[in-house]
């Protein structure tokens, strides 16, 4: 049998083992080595010379849940403490009086009114008046003192409060405390505030009464102390004597500012009154107290109000 004519063209078997390299290649190979061998080795020098590597710092992991600012208006509680109102609740609901004036001053509290009249916190002064001017308090009562005027009502809730701080007054050896006036209506508010006008002009008449709509004594929760010893003195009298001096040291711990003191005139636009005692509930009385305020413009953070605004 003839052999296969394709094998007559087949190159020829290499004596060595394994597949040959071709001749351009082997060459090649041969020159990279040896540029290999003669290249200069790197000297220790050169190699501390090059730069140091950075450390990377690890950025620490951020709490969420730490950053959100909490919402005291969003909590069902003092929603619906505010709903039935209860303001002592609403105010507790937020962590007690010094979180309340917190949020307030921060305007974290839009639920929350400072021109309300039935709110404990309002605010009524001679650039903030009653909204409507002429607002009724609801559920007033008798104040449990002896009176020297006809104006013997306040709302229920400071009535209970100032007949247990002159019963403690008078426990405490401070003397008795009796009361000059309590709630005035719009009417009676226009009647006192004509006659000062009359007596004694205006400018001194917008230092010691407030224009009708901008009265305290018209939302309820302000009414006017006297001393009264062998007998009830008159407003004027008051300063000074045991019974002055114990409200000023002791009024906050039954929920009670003095409203109007010396120090405050500047803001208020009032001469110092130190019988005008104003009701904002135990717990905002003792922040009030404790944070060292003088007026409720400051403890709010509201501006100054000396003057009318029209």
């Amino acid at each position: 049998m003839l052999p296969s004519p394709h094998a007559q063209h087949a190159a020829p078997r290499s004596p060595m083992r394994g597949p040959a390299l071709p001749i351009g290649v082997a060459v090649t190979a041969i020159g990279i080595l040896i540029s290999i061998a003669s290249a200069p080795i790197a000297s220790s020098s050169a190699v501390e010379e090059m730069p140091e590597p950075v450390a990377v710092v690890q950025v620490p992991t951020v709490k969420v849940g730490a950053t959100i600012a909490a919402d005291p208006c969003a909590d069902p509680t003092v929603l619906q403490s505010l709903s039935s109102g209860d303001d002592a609740a609403t105010v507790a609901g937020f962590g007690g009086g010094e979180n309340f004036r917190a949020a307030v001053v921060a305007g974290n509290a839009p639920c929350i009114s400072l021109t309300d009249p039935a709110r404990l916190w309002v605010v009524v002064n001679k650039s903030l008046p009653l909204n409507p001017p002429e607002y009724e308090p609801a559920g007033l009562d008798s104040v449990p003192l002896q009176m020297t005027t006809r104006s013997g009502l306040v709302r229920s809730d400071v009535a209970a409060a100032v007949g247990q701080m002159a019963d403690a007054a008078a426990a405490a050896g401070a003397g008795r405390i009796g009361a000059n006036n309590g709630y005035r209506s719009y009417g009676l508010q226009a009647a006192n505030y004509d006659n000062f006008v009359r007596t004694l002009g205006q400018t001194d008449a917008d230092a010691g009464s407030a224009r009708p709509g901008h009265s305290e004594h018209q939302t309820g929760l302000a009414l006017d102390v006297v001393a009264c010893d062998a007998a009830c003195g008159g407003l004027d009298g008051f300063g000074g004597t045991g019974q002055s001096e114990w409200v000023a040291a002791n009024a906050w711990e039954f929920g009670f500012i003095v409203r109007y003191e010396d120090v405050g005139t500047p803001v208020t636009g009032y001469a110092p009154e130190p019988w005008h005692l104003r009701y904002v509930g135990v717990d905002l009385a003792a922040a009030y107290r404790s944070g060292g305020y003088r007026t409720l413009e400051e403890f709010f953070g509201l501006p100054a109000a000396p003057d009318y605004t029209h």
